[in-house]
């Protein structure tokens, strides 16, 4: 119920289109890529996804981290307009079951963004790496790896966006964020784990040992902003 009513407020919004323009986008770079450069990368020796995720994830998990902050800031923008959250305030719904459903909604809009980028990556290893092509567990290894140090990415950035009542002042902290991010990515364990920076990391670049420390505290991460986010609600109901 909460799914279909988040998506009935954004079909007049352009949000479906725009993610799917813009996964369109990011999984256009490896094609692109390999296309105006092929032989600086399969003359290059090993598996082929390691080679395809080095030379494009980073412009890749840009573009992603970049639409789940323009989505949740839309997502919310709905709600503030023409005061429509004082509409819901009305509604027999509590509104962390909104925020849940906002949640679900981005989830999986950011599933078919990876769903796409999986097929070009695919593509590429089998078009250009006939001979050492990656096979189909690696790669779903790998992109639900992605879609898990996701997750607190979209959780905080649900929560910045449900403070502000300007899109404006969300976007643009989630704009920076993401430049911030992609910074210091290449830093230390604890640092390249903030949010904004932990979805620049990759599988195959981490050591066996840390798979499981990342996995934990993006869980961790995203459990905290949504308690956060209760926090807030609960907060504002008592002063309101």
């Amino acid at each position: 119920m909460i799914l279909s009513l988040e998506l009935k407020k954004l079909r007049r919004t352009g949000y479906l289109p725009i993610f799917l323009g813009g996964s369109i986008l990011a999984s256009a770079v490896p094609l692109v890529n390999m296309t105006v450069r092929s032989e600086s990368f399969t003359s290059l020796p090993g598996d082929s996804f390691p080679i395809l995720m080095d030379a494009n994830w980073g412009m890749m998990a840009q573009l992603t981290i970049l639409l789940v902050v323009c989505g949740c800031c839309l997502m919310y923008h709905t709600e503030y307009a023409d005061k429509g959250d004082l509409k819901m305030n009305t509604l027999p719904i509590r509104q962390f079951s909104l925020f849940c459903g906002k949640f679900g909604v981005t989830l999986l809009a950011v599933v078919l963004s990876l769903l796409l980028q999986s097929a070009s990556l695919a593509f590429s290893s089998i078009h250009w790496f006939a001979d050492r092509s990656a096979g189909l567990k690696e790669l779903v290894h790998s992109m639900g790896y992605e879609l898990i140090l996701l997750l607190p990415t979209l959780t905080l950035m649900l929560f910045a966006a449900s403070l502000c009542q300007s899109m404006w002042i969300s976007l643009g902290a989630g704009v920076i964020l993401t430049f911030l991010g992609s910074m210091i990515h290449e830093g230390r364990l604890m640092l390249s784990l903030l949010p904004f920076a932990a979805p620049y990391r990759m599988l195959h670049a981490v050591s066996p040992e840390d798979v499981n420390t990342c996995l934990i505290i993006c869980g961790a991460q995203t459990l905290l902003f949504a308690a956060m986010e209760m926090i807030y609600l609960d907060t504002r109901r008592k002063f309101a």
